[in-house]
C-alpha cells in the first residue's frame, strides 16, 4: 500500500498554520484554535475540520512546506468513516467511472492529448493549436483523483498506479514522444503532485495543457490577433495542485491580448463553482456560492467567462450566460484570437 509522504514534525513546528488559517469556508482567525484542530488531525483523533471541510484543495496550496494537509484530511475522513457525499450516489459513481477493460494498444503521433474522461469536449480539439494531435479518453485512463471529494483516498490508491500504467503501456511505449498533454488540471495534478506524494511512479512526461498552449502560442504569433477583452477566470478546486500553472494562465492572455480582471475570487482566493457542493447534498450553501461567484464575476465588467475545468464549465456556464458572459473554454478563447472562432 502507498503511504503519504510528510513529515509531522514539520507540520506540529508551524507557526503559521496557514492550511487552516487561510481556508476560506472555515473561520479560523484564532491561531491557537487552527492549531489545535490540526494536532487532532496530526494524532488521527476527529477535528471539526473533518466536517466542515468543502473539499477545495485549498490547504494544498496554502501550505508553505509541501507537507500535504488536504491528503491528511482526507485519509483521516475516510479512516473515521466520516462520508461527505451520501453512499448510493458515492457507491454509483464507482461503478459509472471505473476502469472497463477495453483499452487497446496504439502508436499515437504526438502531441497526445489527454482527455480524461471528458470526450464531450474533444471537440475542443481542433484547428491550428492542436493540428495533427492523437486524443485519448476513457476509464481505463482515467485519474480518478475527483474522489478526494468524496473523502476516499484508498480508491485513489489503488485506481491511479494502474491507469498511470495503462497509459504508459497501450499509449506511449509505441508512440513517438513520452509526453502526454493533461487537457484538465485533475490529471496533471494527479500526475506531478498527488503521484509523487504517495510515491507512485510516473514514467512519462506529463504536460500541462496550459504549458502546451503557451508554447503553441509562439509559433502561430503572426496568426495572433489580440483580443482587447475583459476576461473572467474560474480558477478551479484541482489548479491548486499546480499553482504554478496559473502564472502559465497569464502567458496565455499576455499573448493574446486579452484581460484577466482582478476578481476577489481568483489567483490564491478562488472560491468553488458549487458542483462539488451539490454532489455533497449542500444545497443552499451552493447557491450562495454561486452567487457570490457570478456577482464577482460580473461586477468586474468583463464580457466573458473563461473555464478550464469541464465540471466549472457545466456548472456555471448556463449561470454565467444568463448574467450577459460568454462562457468559453481556455482552448476557445485562444482558437478565438488565432481567428478560427
Amino acid at each position: 500500500m502507498y503511504k503519504l509522504n510528510y513529515d509531522p514534525l514539520i507540520c506540529k513546528g508551524c507557526k503559521t498554520i496557514d492550511c487552516l488559517v487561510k481556508c476560506q469556508y472555515q473561520d479560523f482567525k484564532d491561531i491557537n484554535r487552527a492549531r489545535e484542530e490540526k494536532n487532532k488531525i496530526l494524532n488521527g483523533e476527529y477535528s471539526k475540520v473533518l466536517d466542515d471541510c468543502r473539499t477545495c484543495y485549498g490547504c494544498e496550496e496554502y501550505c508553505p512546506n509541501n507537507n500535504h494537509p488536504f491528503y491528511q484530511i482526507v485519509e483521516l475522513q475516510e479512516k473515521l468513516n466520516i462520508k461527505n457525499v451520501p453512499d448510493p450516489i458515492f457507491k454509483q459513481q464507482l461503478r459509472m467511472m471505473g476502469p472497463k477493460n477495453r483499452i487497446k494498444t496504439q502508436s499515437l503521433k504526438p502531441p497526445i492529448i489527454d482527455m480524461c474522461l471528458f470526450p464531450q469536449l474533444i471537440d475542443n480539439i481542433k484547428g491550428k493549436l492542436y493540428e495533427g494531435a492523437s486524443i485519448i479518453w476513457g476509464g481505463d485512463i482515467f485519474c480518478n483523483i475527483m474522489w478526494l471529494h468524496c473523502a476516499n483516498m484508498s480508491v485513489i490508491l489503488d485506481r491511479l498506479p494502474k491507469m498511470i500504467q495503462n497509459i504508459y503501456e497501450y499509449y506511449i511505449k509505441q508512440s513517438e514522444t513520452d509526453e502526454i498533454i493533461c487537457f484538465h488540471d485533475e490529471c496533471y495534478g494527479a500526475f506531478t503532485q498527488l503521484a509523487p506524494a504517495y510515491g507512485i511512479d510516473v514514467p512519462f512526461k506529463p504536460v500541462h495543457i496550459f504549458e502546451y498552449i503557451s508554447k503553441k502560442l509562439d509559433e502561430l504569433k503572426l496568426h495572433i490577433k489580440p483580443l482587447n477583452q475583459k476576461i473572467a477566470y474560474q480558477r478551479p478546486c484541482s489548479n491548486r495542485l499546480c499553482s504554478d500553472m496559473d502564472e502559465k494562465l497569464d502567458e496565455i492572455f499576455h499573448k493574446i491580448g486579452a484581460i484577466r480582471v482582478k476578481r476577489t475570487y481568483d489567483k490564491n482566493t478562488p472560491l468553488c463553482c458549487g458542483s462539488v457542493l451539490r454532489i455533497q447534498q449542500k444545497d443552499r450553501e451552493a447557491d450562495e456560492i454561486q452567487r457570490e461567484n457570478i456577482s464577482d464575476m460580473k461586477g468586474t465588467g468583463a464580457r466573458i467567462a473563461v473555464f478550464n475545468c469541464p465540471m466549472c464549465m457545466m456548472t456555471l456556464g448556463e449561470e454565467v450566460a444568463a448574467q450577459g458572459l460568454f462562457p468559453l473554454h481556455v482552448s476557445d478563447l485562444v482558437r478565438h484570437a488565432l481567428g478560427e472562432i
